[in-house]
């Protein structure tokens, strides 16, 4: 299987997923309000089903809450660090 169609298909995967997940937790409602009717033999007329899509309200918004911020702080200290001294041969 080429890139291309694996990408492809990965696609299609996760937009069918989605979408029953989003059924599945009520953020869509699909109500078909018509019956379909195959068309005549000689493939003439025929109606596709309509259907009534319902969706979640979200809201998004922000407002002003107190929380407690921790606050990191540094100060200067004196220390022993090692060090290194290299004399180079005469």
């Amino acid at each position: 299987m080429s890139s291309a169609a694996r990408t492809g298909l990965v696609i299609v995967v996760v937009a069918i997923v989605a979408v029953i997940a989003a059924i599945a937790f009520g953020f869509l409602d699909v109500s078909q309000t018509k019956e379909a009717k195959l068309p005549e033999v000689a493939v003439q007329g025929g109606q596709a089903p309509a259907f009534d899509v319902k969706t979640a309200d979200v809201d998004v918004g922000s407002k002003p809450t107190t929380v407690d911020v921790p606050t990191v702080g540094t100060r200067k200290e004196t220390i022993d660090v090692p060090t290194v001294d290299v004399k180079k041969p005469n």
